[in-house]
């Protein structure tokens, strides 16, 4: 059932993080993955090791992409989000990615929606991995933080049966998704 947290800040945290670096993805075929991720997302790729390379697109934050065999396990309320600059945009990716699902191994891609503030659309790599095309702005959801009227941590008057995001995977089970 979803819940409201309550603030559990401290002075100073047990660990000392200067900031959050990378992720890990899975990789059925390391070469495949390579050739979606620079055609399709237009990622910048380095090959790390035989089985393993990195990716990453406008931060220093990466992802690493290891060789595993194995289907990835990320469902979709898992996935990683990638940003576009305008609602078309989030249409003309849909558009693409639909027309090269066989082309590239891509999986199932639902319909683009408003949802949780945001126009888009979510899809399965061909390593079984999420993503999200959203359109949010040109800094995504970092402005949320600069706004502390967003954080609900500690409210008690808030009906949580009435906020549209509880964490539910109806999105993914939806008839009519292509």
């Amino acid at each position: 059932m979803p819940q409201i947290t309550t603030s559990c800040r401290t002075e100073k945290p047990l660990v000392p993080v200067g900031m959050i670096s990378h992720g890990t993805l899975t990789s059925l075929d390391l070469q495949k993955s390579r050739r979606f991720y620079e055609e399709v997302l237009g990622l910048e790729v380095i090959q790390t090791s035989p089985v393993s390379m990195l990716i990453r697109l406008g931060s220093d934050h990466t992802y690493a992409v290891v060789e595993t065999g194995q289907p990835s396990t990320m469902g979709l309320l898992d996935h990683n989000g990638l940003d576009v600059p305008s609602a078309e945009a989030v249409d003309d990716a849909y558009a693409a990615l639909v027309a090269n699902k066989s082309e590239y191994g891509i999986g199932r891609v639902t319909k683009p929606l408003m949802q949780h503030g945001t126009y888009s659309f979510y899809f399965a790599d061909c390593d079984g991995n999420w993503w999200e095309i959203v359109h949010f702005g040109p800094r995504g959801y970092a402005p949320m933080y600069e706004n502390p009227a967003l954080d609900i941590t500690g409210r008690t008057d808030i009906d949580l049966d009435a906020l549209e995001h509880t964490g539910s995977d109806e999105q993914a089970s939806r008839p009519g998704d292509a």
